[in-house]
């Protein structure tokens, strides 16, 4: 992940100030641990400022409005106490070439600030703390003991003390080429890593971009870099410098991340602010997303191992209970050859009663003839007990394991993170899980959703134009069917095979071509647990004809009066 540099605070900032200054402050809402949205208002329009200080994400950027759900944290409660109602009327750097930004809050702009809030952009050392106008410690996002740190400790009540200074020569327009090529080019070394070991302000992603546009590989060393590449690169070093200087940028999307030196573009970006939230949340969503995914693959294959070995351990005892009336009929042959029983005999033979074909019977040397017999017949008994008791147990953990391949296979389908949908759609399965008391609430990191499931189904278009939903989720499932169905409607589903409910929506009067419904049958198809396969199975019917009996787990329905076509889930594939 790019992590904010000088540059990109500067031009950030500069924007901010630009046109957020001054503002009223409504209302601060924190989203999680690591980031905190401040409610501004100005005489035009009401934004949320996002202060974060999350290790790889430390940013200050306009954001999206928090989630409808309950604040728990109490260090927003103490800002909102502190600074509700008061403007925020500056937004400064504490020094020249400093990553901490001093956002400064009074009763009205042009009187001196009341409070500050220290936003400090250093990595995994990174903070919010909030002081008085004598710059005493109210509050900290992440306070530090003395024995975490005998350097910089930070506590409620103390004095606020900036972080220590960083080494280096400072970046400076006036320095001439000669001066500056000397420095840089002292020690022989790559240009990127010389650059960096002999000036403050730079980032990795920064010079990326300037060697780059200059032509220059970031492993070119110095001592191979001729006249031209030196003179190249000094043009844009200055450019970089003029930009800090005058507050110009141009915020892009690059290759790799983004810039705001309008470097390396491979996509224009509205402003700074939209590129920043935009970036971080995508970063930080795919993020959560992977150890989402992760845990929730893990839990599955672990639930569904235990119960797939219960369901083996059931069948084999129902295996032994087909056995019973073999034991009934030994112990009848016996009663009826009664006769042909020795003392001591380990087996006998005798002729079915049917087939005439010789059976042999173990018999236990120290019983009689009528007390094997009467044995026979209480394992006969005992086994058709075990049926009985054994055959509902089966059909319980074959119900849940079928539920659980449904939620596996919703899983498989969600597999890469291209949009917030995706990371939304999976926190719904976990919601659903911990609904049905797979998981525990406290296993995982708590991002609230809402409480009824979304509607950012997947949506494709037929041949004729017909629009067609796919549920990405067991509740989205039951949502499309039951709520967003239609009488004129037709309800696809792979036959038999875990996977998605699709609905091929349709206006009175409208037919589907013979291509509709096959397009929506492939669909079904790959959004299904059997999307590797080269035909699959669909059934279609009306809405109306699917049902969900009373108590059934979400996503699992019933159908009749179903029409057989079959899907081709490559097709889907490889278009």
């Amino acid at each position: 992940m790019q992590p904010v540099d000088f540059t990109t605070l500067t031009a950030a900032c500069s924007e901010l100030r630009a046109d957020w200054l001054p503002s009223r402050t409504e209302q601060v809402y924190q989203r999680d641990r690591y980031t905190i949205a401040i409610a501004l208002r100005t005489l035009k329009q009401r934004v949320w400022l996002e202060v974060s200080w999350h290790p790889q994400a430390t940013r200050i950027c306009i954001g999206e409005p928090p989630p409808r759900t309950p604040d728990t944290f109490t260090f927003s409660q103490q800002l909102i106490h502190q600074l509700g109602g008061l403007a925020l009327v500056g937004i400064e750097a504490i020094a020249p070439w400093e990553r901490v930004i001093d956002l400064q809050f009074a009763r009205r702009p042009g009187e001196n600030a009341l409070y500050h809030l220290y936003v400090e952009v250093m990595g995994k050392y990174s903070n919010a703390i909030l002081t008085d106008a004598d710059n005493f410690i109210i509050t900290a996002a992440h306070q530090v003991s003395q024995q975490q740190s005998s350097v910089r400790p930070i506590q409620t009540g103390q004095p606020y003390e900036i972080p220590p200074k960083q080494t280096g020569p400072i970046p400076s327009l006036s320095e001439s080429q000669a001066r500056w090529q000397e420095r840089v080019s002292l020690v022989p070394g790559a240009i990127k890593r010389q650059l960096l070991k002999n000036y403050r302000g730079l980032s990795a992603a920064l010079l990326d971009t300037m060697l780059l546009v200059a032509d220059i590989a970031p492993e070119t060393t110095t001592d191979t870099l001729n006249a031209d590449d030196w003179q190249r690169l000094f043009a844009h070093w200055q450019e970089w410098l003029q930009a800090l200087e005058i507050g110009k940028f141009q915020p892009a999307w690059t290759a790799t991340g983004y810039t705001v030196m309008g470097w390396g573009v491979v996509a224009p970006a509205k402003n700074i602010q939209e590129l920043l939230n935009k970036y971080y949340t995508d970063e930080l969503n795919k993020q959560l997303f992977s150890q989402l995914r992760h845990q929730l693959t893990q839990k599955l294959n672990n639930i569904l191992g235990k119960l797939r070995t219960k369901a083996q351990t059931f069948s084999e005892k129902l295996q032994q209970s087909d056995q019973a009336d073999d034991y009934r009929q030994k112990a009848d042959l016996l009663m009826a050859y009664l006769q042909n029983w020795e003392p001591g005999m380990k087996e006998i033979i005798l002729a079915d009663f049917e087939t005439g074909k010789p059976t042999a019977i173990a018999l236990l040397p120290d019983k009689n003839a009528v007390q094997n017999a009467q044995k026979l017949y209480k394992q006969h008994q005992k086994l058709k007990r075990a049926r009985a008791a054994v055959e509902p147990l089966l059909f319980e953990v074959q119900a849940e394991i079928d539920y659980l391949e449904q939620v596996e296979a919703a899983i498989s389908q969600i597999d890469n993170y291209q949009t917030a949908a995706d990371l939304q759609a999976l926190e719904e399965i976990r919601d659903e899980l911990i609904g049905q008391k797979y998981l525990e609430a406290l296993e995982y990191r708590s991002r609230s959703t809402t409480d009824s499931p979304s509607t950012n189904f997947h949506r494709y278009r037929t041949p004729s134009g017909f629009e067609v939903l796919i549920g990405r989720n067991n509740n989205q499932n039951d949502q499309l069917t039951f709520r967003v169905a239609g009488d004129y409607d037709l309800w696809f589903h792979a036959q038999e095979i875990p996977g998605s409910h699709v609905l091929l929506r349709l206006e009175p009067g409208k037919v589907p071509e013979e291509a509709d419904l096959q397009f929506t049958a492939n669909l079904a198809a790959y959004f299904s647990r059997a999307r590797q396969s080269d035909q699959v199975p669909v059934v279609y019917t009306q809405p109306k004809h699917v049902y969900k009996p009373k108590g059934t787990k979400p996503g699992l329905v019933i159908y009749k009066q179903e029409t057989i076509i079959w899907g081709k889930p490559q097709i889907i594939r490889n278009s």
